[in-house]
């Protein structure tokens, strides 16, 4: 994909608010086209992508921002696995294993890193729990093998020592401690940016990737699209129409039958936690396969997660943590620690709602994680489950569903596994690219032309006015909470919000867009 170049013809992945208008008003006088789908999450996008790649006329509505719902609540991770093992499914693991491989050496290699993680074994037990632990590390990195990813990227897991472990993980307690094992896996810079990334893709090879579109009503023939900005309507006839909306699926579609689980993750300062850049990794107890990890984060943050708790009622459009899980994981990760987390250092929290396929009444962490495609009555294929890692497999089966469903759709297959996502380079290489490394970490091949707009006031963290004027120009941000909340994910602290606020405006003055 070619970039943006400045002063010349915007590249075709571009999402500008020139572009919405444009196709938005080619769709008022469209007759049909092949696929549409509904949600701008990592599904809705790699679903975009998949059909865009194979020559479909796509058009993706989302009444939100792209990764408007659970696709930027992630725990950022691109897992190998490793918990599906455990839990004897053989499949999704290996599933997973293959993804992660081909976002980590083949789609985005610039939006992904390899990431330590480091089990602290303390006495008494730590014999028997660290070779427990080390066989399912084994059998994880066996997968990795038989998919090909290299050891130069996710080296092979090993026992630490003492020191070793506290080198990696300063605030581990020394007390007691014996060792540790470490293992590795893949971790996003921001899941939100790689949902941008799926989509602006999707829009290089053709489709139209509208934000701020709801559709209010839905067929497998049809669907009657609203847009929010203007209040303008129409009725958009399709040969298919795809439901990726997630945990809000059966508001298109009451067959649809989910059982959504809430995930919830703290927000505290690195240094707290001694600038770890590793994912200290503690065992739940009393569980064999849950673990609650700290994952390093941009911004000088770390995450720590995650929970896994069933939710029953009414969806809410932004979910939030309870009491019970922020003590649940900060009483966790204490049982490591040299000087224990307290209430006053979570800075912030955050949750997401996972599409979990519904089951028998039980624990939501029992549920699987297998994705499915289920047709409704009135013909509108939903897809639900699954997770961020292997968006890539579902949308590639969303898609082959549709063709098998419309025979006189050309049968062309997937072609998403070697397509690289927008500002991707190989990774040996990245560091030839003539920008800061932290644009690099961002925007990949990219870096160079986001650096070289114009200056302006800069925003907290040390986030450039570049890179707020990027959003707007380039990655289809419509308002200021676009730019705060997905695209530099500023608004995830209030305070770094409330800093940021001008400079996101200041940059829709210097783009020549009025926000919303």
């Amino acid at each position: 994909m070619t970039p943006l170049i400045l002063g010349r013809t915007p590249s075709p992945s571009a999402l500008t608010a020139s572009r919405r208008a444009k196709e938005l008003d080619a769709l008022a006088g469209s007759r049909e086209i092949d696929v549409l789908v509904i949600g701008g999450g990592i599904t809705g996008a790699g679903i975009a992508l998949d059909a865009a790649s194979r020559g479909l006329r796509t058009v993706l509505v989302e009444r939100g921002d792209l990764a408007h719902g659970t696709s930027r609540w992630s725990s950022k991770l691109v897992h190998g696995g490793l918990r599906y093992l455990a839990s004897g499914q053989i499949g999704i693991a290996r599933e997973s294993a293959l993804e992660r491989h081909i976002l980590m050496t083949r789609t985005a290699p610039h939006l992904t890193r390899a990431l330590a993680q480091v089990v602290p074994l303390h006495e008494p037990g730590h014999l028997a729990r660290g070779a427990y632990l080390g066989l399912g590390y084994e059998l994880g990195n066996g997968l990795r093998r038989t998919v090909g990813t290299p050891g130069a990227l996710l080296p092979g897991p090993g026992a630490i020592g003492p020191g070793t472990t506290r080198r990696l993980a300063p605030a581990v307690r020394a007390d007691g401690l014996r060792g540790g094992v470490r293992g590795w896996d893949g971790q996003l810079i921001d899941d939100a940016r790689l949902v941008v990334a799926v989509a602006r893709t999707a829009a290089g090879y053709g489709a139209s990737v509208l934000t701020r579109v709801e559709a209010t009503s839905a067929t497998g023939g049809d669907a009657r699209l609203r847009d929010l900005v203007t209040g303008t309507e129409l009725t958009l006839r399709a040969r298919a129409v795809v439901s990726a909306t997630g945990v809000w699926a059966g508001g298109l579609d009451p067959d649809v039958r989910l059982q959504p689980s809430r995930g919830t993750h703290l927000v505290v300062s690195t240094e707290r936690l001694g600038g770890s850049d590793v994912s200290l990794t503690v065992p739940i107890p009393g569980s064999t396969s849950r673990f609650v990890f700290t994952l390093p984060a941009p911004h000088g943050r770390t995450y720590i997660g995650l929970t896994d708790v069933p939710v029953d009622g009414p969806v809410p459009e932004i979910a939030h943590a309870t009491d019970a899980e922020i003590e649940m994981l900060l009483g966790t990760v204490n049982t490591v620690l040299a000087d224990p987390l307290e209430r006053t250092d979570v800075l912030t929290t955050f949750a997401g709602l996972r599409p979990l396929l519904a089951g028998e009444p039980g624990d939501t962490s029992d549920l699987s994680r297998r994705h499915a495609i289920i047709e409704s009555a009135t013909g509108v294929l939903s897809i639900v489950g699954g997770k961020l890692t292997t968006y890539r497999r579902m949308a590639e089966d969303a898609v082959d569903a549709v063709i098998r469903r419309d025979p006189s759709l050309p049968a062309r297959p997937s072609r998403t596994a070697a397509i690289p996502l927008v500002g991707a380079w190989p990774r040996h290489r990245l560091a030839e690219i003539a920008a800061p490394a932290r644009l690099v970490r961002r925007y990949g091949a990219e870096a160079p032309y986001a650096a070289a707009l114009p200056d302006g006031p800069g925003a907290a963290r040390g986030v450039t006015a570049q890179e707020l004027q990027w959003g707007v120009m380039v990655e289809g941000a419509m308002s200021v909470d676009d730019v705060l909340d997905r695209r530099t994910r500023l608004g995830l602290v209030e305070s770094d919000r409330i800093e940021s606020t001008d400079a996101a405006a200041a940059a829709f003055a210097r783009a020549g867009v009025d926000p919303l």
